[in-house]
This record gives C-alpha cells, structure tokens and sequence, in this order.
C-alpha cells in the first residue's frame, strides 16, 4: 500500500507540473505535490541565484508563518547561510555520487563551529517544526535550487527513506520546471520582435484585444499610440541595412524609453519602419504628453529624420470603441495625418472637431493606400 500511494504521489505530481501553464503554477504545483506526497504541514521551492550569491523564495505553500507569503517577492537567503547548496552539491555529487535529499530536525546538533545554530535547524524552532527533508533541484546538470518540506512539531520524524523519496519528487519537479521554462521562452519568442526585443504585432492584437474588452466592460482608458520611423528606407539604401537595423534599435529604446512613462504601456514593433505603444489606464492628456517626448527624442537620433506620430484614445471623442480593429484605425488615420503635416508633434484622434478628418477616414470602409494618400500632399 505504502509503494502504491508513493507511486500514486510522483504520478500526481507530475500531472499537476504538466497541467501548468505559467512559472508561478509550476513553482506552485512542484511545492504542493512534494508537500502531499511526504505529508508535510509546509514545503517551499527556491531558486539558487548564482550571480548574486543566495537562495531565493519562489514559493510558500501549507501552513505558513506570519512572515512567508505564498509567492514573496524579497524572501531570500545568502548561500553562506546554506553552504550545503554549493559545497554539498558540488564536493558531493559532482565528484561521482547523486543529488541526494538530506533531513534536518529541530533538535538536530549545531552545526559547525561551537555556538552556531545552522540555519535550517533556527527556521524549524522559530516556526515551531520539527523536521524537515531538503532535496536538490537539478536541471542540465547543475544545481537550480531545491525543494523543501517540513512537517510541524510533534509529527513522525522524517527518515532515510523520506529523503530517498525527496530526491525522486525532486527530480520530477526539475523535468516539470524544465518544460514550463521551454514553453515560457517559446511563449516569449512568439510574442517578441528579434530585433529590438519590444513585443510584436502578435502581441499588441493580443493585448488591444483584452484592453478593449476591458473598456467595453468597465470604461477603463485605451490609448494607442501608432508611429512610423521616418528615413529608415534612405540609410538602408546609401548605409546598408546593418545601419538601418541599428537606427531600428536606437528608436526602439527610446520608444521602451517613452513607454515607461506611462504605468503598465505595453511597446512594440510592428514591423518594418512602424512601432507602437498601447497604454491602458493612464488619461489620453499623459499619453499625448508621452508620444510628445518620443517625437522631441526621435527628432535627436543620428541618422533618423524624425516619427509620424499618430494617437488614439478613448478619452477623446472619437466616439464608440466596440472593437480593438476601430481603435487600431484611429491611430493609424493619425499617424498618416502627421506624416502629411511633416510636424514635429503626434496627430491626436478627435482633437480637430466635430468633423475631425482623421476620426473620418479612420471610419471610412476599408480605406486603402490612395485615400490614406491624401493627407500625405505632394512631395517636395
């Protein structure tokens, strides 16, 4: 009975692993399946964060003491605190032998020299637990962390087997966390431009969507600002296109750099020369205010000739929003407005009155590159 419960439990814990979609759901999972399958009161997940020397807190789950929060956002430890993170793992089972769980007691022995209380022993007595079983999580060959689960005072203490066990549910954790890692970068690669490193078209449809719906929902602000980098295609043919990546780049900074401005704004490359910004929340005046310093900025880059800038927000009166494409058409009305006034400020969406031409064009069916033209003029 006891091997099929245990086989039961590793079962459980990798479908809970393989049921999450995210790292908090996966950090969770890990925590709570080792949790149930040692009959722990408490377990935690924790990352070792090699470049900054310490054992950080993913995750708290079971019966918590006042001071751990289920995902903390500054629970860490210094390594030096847990030397058995780096010398154990490494002097251990590096050198030939396995990453094997080890168990800790609240009235185990001091370790090291005479008076040193080890840390993990202190945290059992403080947070009134008896045992605990700690287990190394490897991933690609290298220490990533570690698993570990108490039990409270009074309860059986943790054996041999138990950490035996430990080591397994660890090594199940480590394959979960692998996976979900892979589909997190393969999550952001979709969702991201190569170039820049800003979010993609796939993004922003994404997102504009979900802001618009918020909108219709609960009159939250959308704002979307739409621009076009202006003489990208002039030093892609006189200064090759490595030049004109680099101007990309450039823009894309000061775009992130513009973004940040405004709590939550989401920036992105749409493709070719254009980008954008969608900001959710803030009043379209923060957003103009924004997209005006992104101008002043781009007018400053070397090689650039300046942004078309165009703005649309709900704050204005452009009237119904009952879609993301109608929002997306606004700024892009705008941002050809401002290419045809060759301004140095964004063109705002419902600023020029009752019959505003870009809130006009922008509801137009289906307007192509002729009428968009039209507010383009006559090159000099």
């Amino acid at each position: 009975m006891g091997e099929d419960k245990r086989l039961a439990d590793v079962v459980g814990l990798a479908q809970g692993m393989a049921a999450a979609h995210t790292p908090r759901e996966s950090w969770r999972a890990a925590a709570e399946g080792a949790c149930r399958a040692l009959d722990g009161s408490f377990a935690a997940l924790s990352a070792w964060e090699r470049e900054l020397g310490r054992l950080r807190v993913l995750v708290n789950v079971g019966e918590r003491a006042a001071d751990e929060e289920e995902f903390p956002e500054a629970e860490a430890y210094p390594v030096h605190q847990f030397p058995e993170i780096t010398e154990f793992l490494h002097e251990r089972w590096v050198g030939g032998g396995g990453p094997s769980a080890w168990v800790e007691t609240a009235e185990g022995p001091a370790a090291g020299r005479p008076g040193y209380v080890h840390q993990r022993v202190a945290a059992l007595r403080r947070r009134g637990r008896g045992c605990c079983v700690v287990a190394p999580v490897v991933l690609h060959g290298r220490a990533w962390g570690e698993l570990y689960v108490a039990r409270r005072a009074g309860a059986p203490v943790y054996g041999r087997a138990d950490a035996d066990f430990a080591t397994v549910l660890a090594a199940v954790a480590a394959a979960g966390i692998a996976q979900t890692e892979r589909l997190e970068e393969a999550r952001r690669l979709a969702y991201t431009d190569a170039l820049t490193g800003l979010a993609n078209r796939r993004a922003v449809d994404v997102r504009l969507e979900e802001a618009v719906e918020r909108h219709r929902r609960e009159g939250v602000v959308v704002s979307l600002v739409v621009c076009d980098l202006n003489g990208l295609k002039r030093v892609n043919d006189t200064q090759g296109h490595a030049v004109g990546d680099r101007l990309l780049e450039r823009f894309g900074s000061v775009l992130s750099l513009c973004g940040a401005m405004l709590p939550g704004a989401l920036v992105a490359r749409l493709g070719g020369d254009e980008f954008c910004l969608l900001a959710v929340g803030p009043p379209a005046d923060d957003v103009v205010k924004a997209a005006e310093e992104l101008c002043r900025r781009a007018g400053e880059l070397e090689l650039g000739e300046g942004v078309a800038c165009g703005v649309a927000s709900t704050d204005d009166p452009i009237g119904p929003v009952r879609d993301a494409r109608r929002l997306f058409r606004l700024a892009d009305a705008a941002q050809y407005r401002a290419k045809a006034v060759r301004g140095d400020r964004p063109v705002v969406a419902g600023r020029e009155g009752p019959d505003d031409p870009v809130v006009r064009l922008a509801d137009e069916p289906s307007p192509t590159r002729a009428e968009r033209r039209r507010f383009r003029g006559r090159r000099p």
